[in-house]
């Protein structure tokens, strides 16, 4: 069946590459961009609005509903990645970032909400990351960013179980984006007892996501089997095979063994 669907961040990334995959499937979809004039050969549309503003995600609700009576599906793409030791990081940076990847994704929810409760239906995809699972060094803010999405999601599916209402997560690993030009470097200090350790694991950073990330479509191909499903999962993980392994090993070693691999597997 075709469905309504809004994504957010929809103008590049694994929110375009979503937004052009449920399109090619016949789905009706309306992707959000701060800038949306800049893509005007989207296959899809897309309205000008910023996850940071409670006043543009009321418009965009309320222009969907207003052109398509209803919103089937909820995507939470918008988001932003971090890097910097937590000593180090500027609280406002830390702010800007919760902003977009957590308050955000949360305020379209509350607004959302309103409109499937009526049709007694609907799907929310929070897409969080496998970083959310584990605390890596040097991107502790962008973990504990993406860890409180996934909580998050348990809670109010307990809450919205009554309303014929579903919410998941998606984790994918690293994905081939432009993930690392729009990514918050709270740290350049060349002085700082962190920088030596810090930059091996940022220049490991860019090459994971540049060489040995995923194709976003593989994300996009999940999304579209999530949404054709009556029930589905909490947790949804996608990624090389070794990021996934990882939260399996997580869970299975002991605390200390787990980080004395983790931190061997980032030379620290």
């Amino acid at each position: 069946m075709k469905k309504v669907i809004i994504i957010t961040g929809a103008s590049s990334g694994i929110g375009k590459s979503i937004g052009n995959y449920l399109t090619e499937k016949g789905h009706i979809v309306y992707g959000t961009s701060r800038k949306p004039e800049k893509y005007p050969k989207s296959e899809f549309t897309l309205v000008k609005s910023d996850i940071n503003k409670k006043s543009d995600i009321l418009d965009l609700v309320n222009y969907v509903t207003a052109n398509e009576g209803k919103i089937d599906v909820l995507i939470n793409n918008a988001g932003v990645g971090y890097t910097g030791p937590v000593e180090e990081s500027r609280i406002e940076d830390i702010e800007s970032l919760f902003s977009t990847n957590f308050f955000g994704p949360i305020e379209m929810i509350k607004n959302t909400l309103p409109v499937m409760r009526k049709n007694n239906s609907g799907l929310i995809i929070n897409i969080t990351s496998i970083a959310g699972y584990i605390g890596l060094p040097f991107r502790g803010i962008f973990c504990a960013s993406k860890s409180a999405l996934e909580i998050l999601t348990e809670s109010l599916r307990s809450e919205i179980k009554d309303y014929g209402i579903k919410v998941v997560n998606v984790a994918p690993g690293d994905v081939k984006t432009d993930v690392v030009s729009r990514r918050i470097d709270s740290f350049n200090d060349k002085n700082s007892i962190y920088f030596k350790k810090y930059y091996k694991t940022w220049k490991s950073m860019n090459e994971d996501v540049e060489v040995g990330g995923i194709d976003p479509l593989k994300v996009s191909k999940l999304v579209l089997r999530i949404i054709n499903k009556n029930n589905p999962k909490i947790h949804y993980i996608v990624g090389k095979p070794l990021q996934k392994f990882s939260i399996v090993l997580k869970k299975v070693l002991p605390d200390l063994v787990f980080e004395k691999i983790l931190n061997k597997f980032n030379k620290l």
